[in-house]
């Protein structure tokens, strides 16, 4: 039997080598042109995340001062004329304070003195607080307005309207929420007429006057200007015994997104006149505006 001559050439296991090499090359070379193809900002995104939606900005403070040393003595000795009579330690102690126990002091800090004698009493408390919004939609203002307005609120003073005026000579008649038609604001010192209009010749049935009215002294619970960025006042006078009055003074002011209370109280005893008012609010507001002078250091 004749043997076939050598050829010179590959096997066919050498030849399925080279084949599966130079298939994986090209796929590899075409991978590679590819990803090299493809920048990465023509990345599509996805329609359905919509946009961004802004972060609202931090509120301006991000720590408390300390309170018990916030006021200074001068003050303390006008705001507790009791404390003078009593003993070095316990007139010590009184100028001192006792801080208010709080769980994070960044948050809300808070001091009281008092000084007590056998005809009358003063108690003095301050409170600041910090107010953080965690709504990243509402700032730290935003949300510190709102407690505020909630103290003021439930003190009983009305809130200052802040929507825009309405175009003068027309009605609004735009329905509120309880479905009532509402009427244009009337102008600060014009009386407004409530009630069918007369016909001619009769009488108004009846008319309300928007000014202060005669019994008005000045000194009742109010919006205080100048203070912080807004403030109020409070005045409240209660009896605490037969013979014994008492009167809160309350002064509330936010700057930014702090908050800041002060509370004088004096309490008489064995008298039958009442704390004077025009006083206790004239120490209450000096008071906070140094409070308020602190805040802007």
């Amino acid at each position: 039997m004749q043997r076939k001559r050598y050829a010179p050439g590959r096997t066919g296991s050498t030849a399925r080598t080279a084949v599966a090499l130079a298939l994986g090359l090209g796929l590899g070379a075409g991978l590679t042109a590819c990803s090299a193809g493809t920048p990465a900002d023509d990345i599509a995104v996805d329609a359905k995340a919509g946009p961004a939606v802004p972060v609202a900005p931090p509120g301006r403070y991000r720590t408390l001062f300390e309170p018990c040393g916030a006021v200074p003595q001068a003050s303390l000795k006008d705001l507790l004329p009791g404390a003078a009579a009593l003993p070095d330690a316990e007139r010590d102690k009184a100028y001192r304070g006792v801080a208010a126990v709080t769980y994070d002091t960044d948050r809300r800090v808070g001091c009281t003195w008092k000084a007590d004698t056998p005809d009358i009493s003063h108690r003095l408390s301050l409170d600041i607080e910090r107010v953080v919004s965690y709504d990243a939609a509402v700032s730290d203002d935003d949300r510190a307005q709102e407690v505020y307005v909630r103290k003021q609120l439930a003190a009983g003073i009305p809130v200052p309207p802040t929507a825009p005026p309405t175009p003068t000579g027309t009605a609004t008649g735009t329905p509120s929420a309880t479905g009532a038609p509402t009427t244009a604001a009337t102008p600060p010192g014009r009386p407004t007429t409530t009630g069918t209009p007369p016909a001619s010749g009769a009488p108004a049935t009846s008319t309300t006057a928007t000014g202060p009215t005669p019994a008005s002294t000045g000194l009742e619970p109010r919006v205080l200007d100048g203070l912080g960025e807004v403030a109020y006042i409070d005045d409240v006078l209660g009896t605490a015994g037969a013979n014994s009055h008492q009167r809160v003074v309350s002064v509330v002011f936010r700057t930014s997104n702090v908050i800041v209370t002060v509370s004088y109280r004096e309490q008489t005893a064995g008298s039958t006149e009442a704390p004077d008012s025009a006083e206790l609010q004239e120490k209450a507001r000096n008071l906070a505006r140094q409070l308020a002078e602190r805040l802007e250091e």
